[in-house]
């Protein structure tokens, strides 16, 4: 077998590899020791970071709980891989303050390197030794402990993910999914009390992804870190997070529970953002919006202001015409309708009040197919609606 040391291995032996490794208490020189579980397992306080005259992060700060899991997320360059790395302390910190269990371990001109963090990283390569065996892997960042208790810390971590009968083989000789778990117990065999993942599964296929992120999040639950994922899929975070970030430009767009940023986003990016939108334009009269579907109560939106109305295709309920029910808006044409698998995705053609043609999209369960060119009713439900000014738009 070959034994030369590959790019991917390097990268762990400057990056990840010294954050997994067995790691004593944190220098009593950076703080006061306290009541750890009082506080948050990883605090980031005002952090701002330059990239030359690019400023990624903008007095961000967030703090995670112990055994709470936080996905980011957000555009390509919106500042989530880097306030990951800051956390881990592969980047050298430039204004703000860094503290796990309410010790500060990093701050402007003082840092813990990152073997000394008490972390456990998963990065988006694997990064595994290909020269090492499984279990090897697994005992690298265990080597200041004796032989018999590595070998115990290892084995528990491999069964923690369902890889122990895996300990002997190689990494060439694993599938996408299985490296992935090998990596995850690398990271979790130290103990670590903050887990840090960066695109643990965006090199899977689509459907290993599923099973694989499943696993990772029971996994994750069990171990009792405090877990912070970045991810640039909205799905992924829904399904993982406890609390989801949402960043833009290096600031935090909105923080909360994945169900409160989908049912009350903080403005049009965050509303966008997590799922497909239907985007009409509006003006206030009399506290309410009129729409090609009715209209739509504004409150806290002053008379006379242009509005954008932004609205989720699965809040169009849709039934043929000639059917009746409900409170409706006039008939709306079929334009196309494909059936996606667990819902239908419906084109629509509806006018406004003016006779304006709009086009729409309404995404229903079942096998609901209106054939192109039939006429359908469409009722509104309203909590799928949100309305905010147009120099809000995203």
């Amino acid at each position: 077998m070959d034994t030369t040391v590959t790019e991917g291995s390097r990268r762990i032996q400057q990056d990840s590899a010294v954050t997994t490794r067995f790691a004593p208490p944190l220098d009593a020189a950076m703080a006061t020791p306290v009541d750890a579980h009082a506080l948050p397992a990883l605090t980031l306080k005002n952090v701002t970071h330059h990239y030359r005259t690019k400023r990624a992060l903008n007095h961000v700060s967030l703090s995670i709980g112990q055994g709470e899991i936080v996905c980011l997320v957000g555009p390509s360059g919106c500042g989530k891989s880097t306030l990951l790395r800051l956390s881990a302390g592969l980047e050298t910190l430039q204004e703000g303050e860094v503290a796990i269990n309410g010790q500060v371990i990093a701050r402007p001109g003082s840092s813990l390197p990152p073997e000394r963090r008490g972390i456990g990283l998963v990065f988006q390569d694997y990064a595994l030794f290909p020269h090492l065996r499984v279990m090897d892997n697994v005992r690298f960042g265990l080597n200041r402990l004796p032989a018999a208790e590595q070998k115990e810390r290892a084995l528990a971590a491999l069964r923690q993910v369902g890889m122990e009968t895996y300990a002997n083989a190689y990494p060439d000789a694993l599938s996408g999914g299985q490296q992935q778990r090998v990596a995850l117990a690398r990271a979790m065999a130290p103990k670590p009390s903050v887990l840090l993942l960066d695109e643990p599964f965006s090199g899977l296929d689509t459907r290993l992804r599923e099973t694989v992120r499943d696993e990772t999040l029971h996994v994750l639950k069990r171990s009792g870190a405090a877990t912070m994922i970045v991810t640039h899929d909205p799905e992924e975070a829904m399904f993982l997070a406890d609390r989801i970030v949402l960043m833009r430009d290096g600031v935090l767009v909105q923080v909360g529970s994945p169900a409160t940023l989908y049912t009350k986003p903080a403005n049009s990016f965050a509303a966008s953002f997590f799922g497909e939108v239907n985007r009409l334009e509006g003006q206030v009269k009399g506290g309410r919006v009129s729409t090609p579907l009715g209209p739509i109560a504004a409150p806290g939106h002053a008379e006379g202001a242009r509005v954008e109305i932004l609205i989720r295709p699965e809040g169009l309920r849709l039934e043929m015409a000639g059917q009746g029910g409900g409170q409706v808006s006039d008939l709306a044409q079929v334009e196309a309708s494909r059936l996606l698998g667990r819902a239908s995705l419906v084109h629509l053609r509806v006018l406004d009040t003016k006779g304006q043609p709009h086009h729409l999209h309404a995404r229903v369960p079942g096998h609901f197919l209106p054939p192109d060119g039939s006429h359908v009713i469409v009722t509104l439900e309203h909590h799928q609606a949100f309305i905010f000014p147009m120099d809000d738009a995203a």
